[in-house]
């Protein structure tokens, strides 16, 4: 098992997938439009990653790296998740 520095800490985003919490821009809900417009840009320009596991998708994570990942979990608690690891880093 490698030691996993501070910036390198996983965030669970639900089914056995996880991201790099300090790639993480913003964890947003995706009923509004625009965020429907964001999923849709990134599906055709190829940087939409769908870690739903044919589920409904709860929440849009945006990295740093300009790909947008869909997550089955609510966006309330991946927040909730994010602001814990944070904290744990402290």
């Amino acid at each position: 098992m490698q030691n996993i520095s501070a910036k390198q800490r996983l965030l669970n985003i639900g089914f056995g997938n996880f991201v790099v919490t300090s790639r993480v821009i913003a964890i947003v809900n995706p009923a509004s439009s625009p965020m429907r417009r964001l999923r849709e840009d990134a599906r055709q320009e190829g940087r939409l990653i769908d870690s739903t596991q044919g589920r409904k998708t709860r929440s849009i994570i945006v990295t740093d790296s300009n790909h947008v990942i869909l997550s089955a979990i609510q966006a309330e608690t991946i927040g909730q998740r994010f602001i814990a690891e944070e904290t744990v880093n402290e």
